[in-house]
C-alpha cells in the first residue's frame, strides 16, 4: 500500500529549474563583452537598469502600497550626486556609487517624514511635487551647468579604465551587477521577517496593526531602501550617458511613467512581473520606436487592455495557468507517495 508524506517547503520544481537557468543566463551575460557589440551592450545595460527601477517601484507600490509618481527625484539625485562626488570630491565613479547610495538614503528620510502625512492620490501627487522641487533646485546650481546641464570631464571618464572598450565593459558589468543585487536584495527582504510584515500590511493593514506590526516604520524602511537603491541606478544611468541635465534627470516619462507601464503589464506585486514587463517593453520599443507617437499610443493601448483583461498582468496569467512561482516567498505543502509493505 502507499501512504502520502507531507512536508512544508518554499521550493518547487519550477523554482529549482529557474535557479539553474538564472545561473546559466548570468554566466552568458557576464561574458557579453566577448561576443556582443557595443550597441548591444548599451541596450542590455539600459534594460538591466530599467528592470532595477521597475523592481524597486514594484516593492513600493506592489508590496508596501506606496504608489509614487516621483521616483525620478532619486534617479536625478543619484545622477547629480555621482557627478558632484567625481568632479568636486575627486572620487572615482565606482567608489562614488557608495556615497550616492548613502546620500540617497539620507535625503529620503525627511522627504518620507513629509510625504507620509499624505495618503492615496495625495501621496502620489506629493511625490511628484518633490521631484519637481529637485528639478528646479538643481537647475539653479551653476557649478553643475544650471538648466543646460553638464558633461562628465574627460579625465574622470578615462580614469575608469584604459580604453573605450574597457570603459564600456565596466559600465555594462556595473549595470548587470546592480540589477542582480537589486533583485536579490528585494527577494531576500521579502523573505525576511520585515518582508512577512510587509505582506501582512499589503493584505490587511488593520489586521497587521492588531498583530503588533508597526505599519509606519515598515513602510518608512521600504521607502528609504528604495530611494537609496534608485539613486544608485540613477547614477549608473547618467554614468553611461556621460552627461546630465535637470530635464533629463528628473523626467517623469522616462523614469516613472515607463516604469509603471512595465510593472503593470508584467504583474504588480510579484517579483517575476517586472522581468516580464521589461522584456515586453523593450521588445515593443525596439520594434515600434520608429513609428513616432504611434509607439506611445501602442504602449497605452497595451496597458489598458492588460489592466482590463488581466489585472494581475502577464505573469499573473502564466502563474494561474501553470501554477508557476520562480521566486517562492511563501510556504506550500508538498506530498510524496511512499510504499509500505503489509
Amino acid at each position: 500500500m502507499s501512504i502520502e508524506n507531507m512536508h512544508v517547503t518554499r521550493r518547487s520544481k519550477a523554482s529549482l529549474i529557474a535557479s539553474f537557468a538564472a545561473v546559466i543566463i548570468l554566466v552568458i551575460l557576464i561574458s557579453a563583452p566577448l561576443w556582443a557589440g557595443r550597441a548591444d551592450m548599451r541596450l542590455m545595460a539600459e534594460l538591466f537598469l530599467y528592470l532595477s527601477l521597475a523592481t524597486l517601484w514594484n516593492l513600493m507600490a506592489g508590496y508596501a502600497g506606496l504608489v509614487s509618481v516621483g521616483q525620478q527625484a532619486y534617479v536625478g539625485f543619484g545622477g547629480y550626486m555621482l557627478f558632484s562626488l567625481t568632479m568636486f570630491a575627486g572620487l572615482s565613479p565606482v567608489v562614488a556609487l557608495i556615497g550616492v547610495a548613502i546620500l540617497g538614503g539620507l535625503v529620503s528620510i525627511p522627504i518620507a517624514a513629509l510625504v507620509f502625512r499624505l495618503h492615496g492620490a495625495y501621496f502620489a501627487i506629493g511625490t511628484w511635487v518633490i521631484a519637481e522641487v529637485f528639478r528646479l533646485t538643481f537647475a539653479q546650481v551653476s557649478s553643475l551647468g544650471g538648466g543646460s546641464g553638464t558633461s562628465l570631464p574627460i579625465s574622470i571618464i578615462k580614469s575608469m579604465a584604459d580604453g573605450r572598450a574597457a570603459r564600456e565593459s565596466l559600465s555594462y558589468w556595473l549595470a548587470l551587477g546592480v540589477m542582480v543585487a537589486v533583485i536579490l536584495a528585494v527577494y531576500l527582504f521579502l523573505r525576511s521577517r520585515k518582508g512577512l510584515a510587509l505582506s501582512a500590511i499589503r493584505d490587511n493593514e488593520l489586521a497587521a496593526s492588531s498583530l503588533g506590526i508597526n505599519i509606519w516604520r515598515t513602510k518608512f524602511l521600504v521607502y528609504v531602501i528604495t530611494a537609496a537603491l534608485t539613486s544608485v541606478v540613477g547614477a549608473l544611468i547618467f554614468l553611461q550617458k556621460l552627461r546630465i541635465s535637470p530635464d533629463a534627470a528628473f523626467s517623469v516619462n522616462d523614469w516613472t511613467a515607463f516604469v509603471i507601464f512595465i510593472v503593470v503589464i508584467g504583474g504588480i506585486g510579484t517579483l517575476e512581473g517586472p522581468i516580464i514587463g521589461t522584456l515586453v517593453y523593450f521588445l515593443m520599443r525596439e520594434t515600434l520606436a520608429d513609428l513616432g507617437t504611434t509607439y506611445l499610443i501602442a504602449l497605452g493601448v497595451v496597458a489598458i487592455v492588460i489592466m482590463l483583461k488581466a489585472p494581475k498582468g502577464l505573469w499573473g496569467i502564466i502563474r494561474d495557468r501553470w501554477d508557476l512561482q520562480l521566486f517562492p516567498l511563501g510556504y506550500r505543502v508538498q506530498t510524496t507517495q511512499s510504499k509500505k509493505g503489509s
